[in-house]
């Protein structure tokens, strides 16, 4: 049987900020030997916008839960803003990524 945590990526190929997200993303796991299942999950129609419940590119999940919820109710194919530290901009902080990958996985 699998235990590894489940971590999704959602992305909009036209909002070029989940390429920064999944650098991140793949730094934290390095340095924390982090063993999980990890999956790029491209979001291409407002269908599947809605099916996946995506918020915008990128939304990052664990288990099928963001680590950045918000309260939302229209799915459709955007890019995603964040809060940080720094201002808005369109990815989390590694700090702020870390901290919310590491609390959700202990």
């Amino acid at each position: 049987m699998n235990n590894k945590p489940m971590i999704e990526l959602l992305y909009f190929e036209d909002c070029p900020s989940w390429k920064m997200a999944q650098e991140s993303l793949e730094e934290i796991i390095r340095k924390h030997n982090i063993e999980a299942t990890v999956q790029l999950v491209q979001v291409e129609t407002d269908q599947e916008a809605r099916d996946h419940r995506f918020v915008g590119s990128p939304s990052i999940l664990v288990d099928r839960k963001d680590l950045f919820p918000v309260d939302h109710e229209n799915y459709a194919l955007g890019c995603r803003v964040y809060q940080t530290p720094d201002g808005v901009r369109g990815w989390p902080t590694i700090g702020m990524l870390e901290d919310a990958l590491t609390a959700r996985l202990s």
